[in-house]
């Protein structure tokens, strides 16, 4: 029996207070295109991606994780995702049926254990023609920490998902993929010379072999540019050990600025609120 039943990540959406600068970065320097927008809210594609977008961003008074959506790949599984976390007490946001989001499909949402809202659908259209079930890739550890990062994959790509160790519960960062060392290094540029501060890279992590150049949004939200993300051989593999205090688990090349407790903190983000939770009317 197969008790895999997401696939891979299809959007984040975030709530943002300035949103017309938001917007303007992640459709400007960050390089998405803007597919709909209607009273506050954008929904942002990736060029090389068939989602119908990856960034819904919405106007609001704070900032906040709104969404994290992952796909699955039938509407039975779907709703077997839904009996089985009903069944184990997850409290259920919304139950399976139609989304109304662009490219529509068949979903539901449930909330995680910080009460973040986390969505789970099939179907939904490309825009070209054409309990979980994570597991384990790897973990970072730290001697003054221990485990301090796992990195969970869905698929045979190395991690769609990693979990870790902060001073509260916040998103960390997005991962942005380019189709190539080429296009990584001159997204990194274009970003460098508009005056977007990095926080991190250009570098190779060890975990994931893939790059890194990370960056802050207008709202401090950490975003990557990365590229030639391991794809490993789920019958074969083993979850390694990396100690993350070595130079090399943390940068490959060795081209990276270092990382040290004050880069660490520009990318903790600020504590996430979980639950929206309507003002009074």
């Amino acid at each position: 029996m197969n008790d895999r039943l997401l696939t891979h990540l299809r959007h984040v959406d975030l709530a943002v207070p300035d949103y017309p600068g938001q917007l303007a970065f992640y459709s400007g320097v960050w390089g998405l295109t803007k597919i709909a927008e209607d009273s506050g809210i954008a929904f942002l594609a990736a060029e090389g991606s068939p989602e119908q977008y990856i960034i819904r961003l919405r106007k609001a008074a704070e900032k906040r994780l709104d969404l994290v959506s992952f796909g699955a790949a039938s509407d039975a599984d779907v709703d077997a995702l839904a009996g089985r976390l009903t069944a184990a007490g997850v409290r259920l946001v919304s139950q399976p049926g139609t989304l109304d989001t662009p490219g529509g499909g068949y979903g539901f949402r449930f909330f995680d254990i910080d009460g973040r809202t986390i969505e789970v659908s099939a179907g939904v259209q490309a825009r070209y023609e054409r309990h979980l079930g994570f597991r384990l890739s790897d973990t970072l550890t730290h001697p003054a920490m221990g485990e301090a990062m796992h990195f969970m994959r869905i698929n045979a790509w190395h991690h769609s998902m990693a979990v870790a160790k902060g001073p509260h519960a916040a998103l960390h960062h997005i991962s942005f993929e380019l189709r190539g060392i080429d296009e990584y290094m001159r997204g990194t540029g274009r970003l460098l010379r508009a005056g977007v501060e990095k926080i991190w890279g250009p570098g190779r992590h060890l975990a994931g072999n893939n790059t890194f150049s990370y960056f802050l949004d207008p709202h401090g939200n950490t975003v990557e540019y990365t590229t030639e993300l391991e794809q490993i051989d789920e019958d074969t593999w083993h979850p390694h050990l990396y100690d993350f205090s070595r130079p090399e688990v943390a940068d490959q090349w060795g081209t990276a600025n270092v990382m040290n407790e004050f880069v660490a903190s520009r990318s903790f983000n600020d504590p996430d609120k979980g639950v929206f939770v309507a003002p009074p009317v």
